[in-house]
C-alpha cells in the first residue's frame, strides 16, 4: 500500500502480507521525503534556519519554529517579555486547532465520511486568515525569533481572534452531532487498534496517542514552558485507547485550546513584543562587513547567535506529541548536532504491531488514527 495510496497521508509506504482480508504482517517504508532537514541545521546560523523548520511538520508549523528558538533562548538563558510569551501561547493553541482540524477530516474521509471534510477547511481557513493578518503568512509563518516574536499583533487583531474563539465552539458540537454518535462511524473505529497504557509508554509514544491510553501525560502542564501554567485547563485523556478514544482526545483537546487561546487574549499583557538584548549576543562586535567599503553594497548581516559549548534536549507538546531537539553547541553560530525528535516518527513504530491479525480495511483507521505527517517522520 502506498506511496500513492490517497490516504496514506503522504509518501508512506506499507508493505503488508495478507492472508485474504488478514493482515498477517506489515513493514513501513519510510525516506521518500527525506531532506535532510539535520544536516542543513548544521551548516545553518538559527536566524536562517528558520525559515526552514516549518517544513518539518507541515501542519503544525508554530510548534516546529517554537522548539527551533526554545533551544538557543535555554542555551543562552534569554528571557522572554510576558507578551511574546502569551502571543507565542494564542499562536500554538491556533495551530494546534488546525492541525487537529486537518487530521480530523481526512480521518473521516479516509473511513467513508465525506462531509466533516469540508467542514473542517472552512474552519481550518479562518485560523490561516489570522494567521496571514499577523505573520503574512498562512501555512510557513517564519514567526517566531529568539527572545520573542518577529511582529506584533496588528490592530483589531484581537477581536477577529475573539470572534473566531466563539465561531468556533458551536462548530465543534456541530461535529460533535455529525460523528461520534453516528453509527457507521463507531463500528469502524470502536475496539480498533487499541494500545493499553503500559504499552503506550513502553512504545515511546506521547500526545494524543499516550493520553488516550489512559496516561494523563501532558508537557503544557508537566514542564510549565511559556506561560501554561497561567491559564485553567485540563488535560484531556480517554482510558480505552482505541481509536475512538484518540478521536474524543483530539476533539476535545481543540475545546481546551480554545479555553487557553481566549484567557490570554483577554489577559493579554502591554510591554515589548520582543527581548532587543538578545540581539547582542554576537561576539564578534564589527566584522568586516560593516566596514565602510560594504556599507552600501547589501543591507546588513542579521544578528548571529552564538551558541555555547553545552548539550540540551527542549521538548515542546505538539499537536502529534512530544516534539523534541537534542542540541550541541559548538561556540559558533551554527550548532554542531541538531537531531530532531519527531512524534509522528515514534508514533508510527507501534503501526505494525497494532495492524496485525486486524481486517485490511482497519490499517486506515488504525494509520489515520496515528496521525502522522510524513514531513516529520522522514525529515
Amino acid at each position: 500500500m502506498g506511496p500513492h495510496h490517497p490516504s496514506m497521508h503522504g509518501v508512506l509506504r506499507l508493505i503488508v502480507t495478507l492472508d485474504g482480508e488478514d493482515v498477517v504482517d506489515c513493514e513501513p517504508i519510510l525516506g521518500y521525503l527525506h531532506r535532510g532537514m539535520e544536516k542543513i541545521a548544521e551548516n545553518r546560523a538559527i536566524i536562517q534556519y528558520l525559515p526552514y523548520v516549518t517544513r518539518w511538520d507541515y501542519l503544525a508549523t508554530m510548534f516546529t519554529e517554537a522548539i527551533t528558538v526554545n533551544g538557543p533562548e535555554q542555551l543562552g538563558n534569554i528571557q522572554v517579555p510576558k507578551r511574546a510569551s502569551y502571543i507565542r501561547v494564542i499562536m500554538l493553541e491556533l495551530s494546534r486547532i488546525a492541525s487537529h482540524l486537518l487530521w480530523l477530516g481526512p480521518f473521516m474521509a479516509d473511513i467513508g465520511a465525506q462531509t466533516p471534510f469540508f467542514y473542517i477547511f472552512r474552519e481550518r481557513e479562518f485560523v490561516y486568515d489570522l494567521f496571514e493578518a499577523a505573520t503574512g503568512m498562512r501555512m510557513m509563518h517564519n514567526f517566531f525569533r529568539i527572545g520573542g516574536i518577529a511582529a506584533d499583533l496588528p490592530y483589531g487583531w484581537i477581536d477577529k481572534c475573539l470572534d473566531f474563539c466563539d465561531y468556533f465552539l458551536t462548530e465543534v458540537v456541530e461535529y460533535q452531532k455529525l460523528i461520534t454518535r453516528n453509527p457507521i462511524f463507531l463500528e469502524r473505529v470502536e475496539g480498533v487498534g487499541i494500545i493499553g497504557g503500559e504499552e503506550a509508554i513502553n512504545w515511546g509514544l506521547s500526545g494524543p496517542m499516550l493520553r488516550a491510553s489512559g496516561i494523563p501525560w501532558d508537557l503544557r502542564k508537566v514542564d510549565r514552558y511559556e506561560s501554561y501554567d497561567e491559564f485553567e485547563w485540563e488535560i484531556q485523556w480517554q482510558k480505552q485507547g482505541d481509536s475512538l478514544a484518540r478521536y474524543l482526545v483530539r476533539l476535545s483537546e481543540m475545546t481546551e485550546s480554545i479555553k487557553i487561546i481566549q484567557q490570554a487574549l483577554e489577559g493579554l499583557p502591554g510591554g515589548p513584543y520582543e527581548n532587543l538584548e538578545s540581539r547582542g549576543f554576537d561576539k564578534k562586535r564589527n566584522p568586516e562587513w560593516n566596514d565602510f567599503e560594504y556599507r552600501f553594497i547589501s543591507k546588513k548581516p542579521s544578528p548571529t547567535f552564538e551558541l555555547s559549548k553545552q548539550e540540551l534536549y527542549v521538548r515542546v507538546e505538539a499537536p502529534k506529541g512530544e516534539l523534541g531537539i537534542f542540541l550541541i553547541g559548538d561556540q559558533s553560530g551554527f550548532p554542531w548536532r541538531w537531531k530532531i525528535r519527531p512524534p509522528g516518527f515514534i508514533n508510527l513504530q507501534i503501526l505494525p504491531e497494532l495492524v496485525k491479525r486486524m481486517k485490511l480495511a482497519d490499517i486506515m483507521t488504525i494509520l489515520g488514527s496515528i496521525d502522522i505527517i510524513m514531513g516529520e517522520v522522514d525529515r
